[in-house]
């Protein structure tokens, strides 16, 4: 009998060192800073072929803000941590500013392809590097959770370098930063986001992640990495949610998702259309791939984007 006993707690404790590896393991892969990730790679995607006049525009585009001269500007998160993004001021007298949001294991430089876009129309360009990645400080990624208060206190670094109208415009990750901050209490000067790609919930795209890339069950291992990341982090994966946020918005919102994204399922663009407050708007581009809508279609995501800004500022 004592020796089954022992061979049964043996065993979960087997168990549980296991499940302990596992899920320092996967806060390696997901969550620590770092470059060189599995969990979230290229799934292979069906993309519609750009015309020569969209990759014209985007090579422009792209040319354009390799040449630019960048202001570096500086915060202290809530936290201690030293924050950094590229600022762009705009040569014409404006108050209107965007802030971009880049993806997971990006940096500020992948968002550049939008900068043109929103200059020419008369805005100064803000691009932070979130906390974990680029010149920003921090030793974990925040998924948008902890960015989510990172944003707020660059909207209000903004409003003091005097922006009277503030656009939010994330991709993938980014996307579920600005969702995730349409939740707080905001100053009036935002007057709209723009959201590509963007996930429902941390736990969510991450269960998805497992199932779909990899072939595992999210149960028990996700549990326990979001209770290591709680303890390293100082967040569980499913407090950090874009769609109980985006429930809140009260701001102009456009929700771009393509009908072909493999690394965030399109159906979740859909939940956050339905679930989400304020004003809002959904495009869905055939045969686009993840955050790829801007590279494929390049005119009409102008277009589409410039048109929703100024209805924005407009209102």
């Amino acid at each position: 009998m004592k020796r089954g006993k022992l061979i049964l707690v043996s065993i979960f404790g087997i168990i549980v060192v296991s499940l302990i590896f596992g899920g320092n393991y996967f806060y390696g892969e997901a969550v620590k800073r770092g470059v060189d990730v599995e969990l979230h790679r290229e799934a292979t995607t069906v993309n519609a072929d750009s015309s020569l006049e969209d990759q014209a525009l985007l090579n422009e585009a792209k040319n354009w803000f390799n040449n630019q001269e960048m202001e570096i500007l500086t915060i202290t998160s809530y936290d201690g941590l030293e924050l950094k993004a590229q600022y762009i001021k705009n040569e014409a007298n404006t108050k209107k500013t965007v802030i971009l949001a880049h993806g997971y294991r990006n940096v500020g430089n992948d968002m550049g392809k939008y900068a043109k876009m929103y200059y020419d129309e008369g805005f100064n360009v803000l691009i932070p590097d979130h906390r974990g990645h680029g010149e920003s400080e921090g030793d974990y990624i925040g998924y948008g959770w902890h960015d989510r208060l990172d944003m707020l206190d660059w909207i209000d670094l903004s409003i003091r370098n005097g922006a009277e109208s503030i656009i939010l415009h994330g991709n993938s990750m980014g996307a579920a930063l600005v969702l995730m901050v349409s939740g707080e209490k905001l100053p009036d000067e935002v007057k709209g986001i723009i959201a590509d790609s963007g996930y429902t919930s941390v736990k969510e795209e991450l269960k998805y992640q497992l199932k779909h890339l990899y072939g595992l069950p999210s149960f028990p291992i996700l549990d326990v990495t979001s209770m290591i990341t709680k303890i390293r982090a100082g967040y569980f994966f499913g407090e950090a949610s874009a769609i109980e946020q985006v429930e809140k918005n009260t701001r102009p919102l456009f929700i771009i998702h393509g009908n072909a994204d493999e690394l965030v399922p399109t159906w979740m663009g859909e939940a956050l259309y339905e679930a989400a407050g304020g004003e809002k708007e959904l495009w869905m581009p055939e045969n686009v791939g993840h955050t790829k809508a801007f590279d494929i279609y390049t005119e009409q995501f102008i277009e589409k984007v410039m048109d929703f800004v100024n209805r924005a500022i407009d209102e």
